[in-house]
């Protein structure tokens, strides 16, 4: 069952697809999200989102600056105050 994921900074949203999972740069430390991932806010240190498609594939890369992360039963949602692929 894959992850809904979302990054959306003020200007537009970046992605909005199905994933199998997602690293994030909290500011407590990074951590991965899968589907069924228990809810969780967290704010987001300087650094670096990995996207992976699939269990196997290589991940894509996206710089992200500031912001939140949440978790909830429809997936993950970043908003960020920047982010570049």
């Amino acid at each position: 069952m894959p992850l809904h994921f979302e990054l959306v900074t003020p200007e537009k949203l970046v992605r909005s697809e199905d994933v199998y999972m997602v690293t994030v740069p909290g500011t407590e430390g990074d951590f991965g999200v899968l589907e069924g991932h228990a809810p969780l806010v967290s704010t987001l240190r300087d650094g670096e989102l990995l996207v992976f498609a699939t269990q196997s594939g290589q991940p894509a890369t996206i710089r992200v600056e500031g912001g939140f992360a949440e978790v909830n039963e429809r997936g993950l949602t970043v908003l960020a105050e920047r982010a570049e692929a």
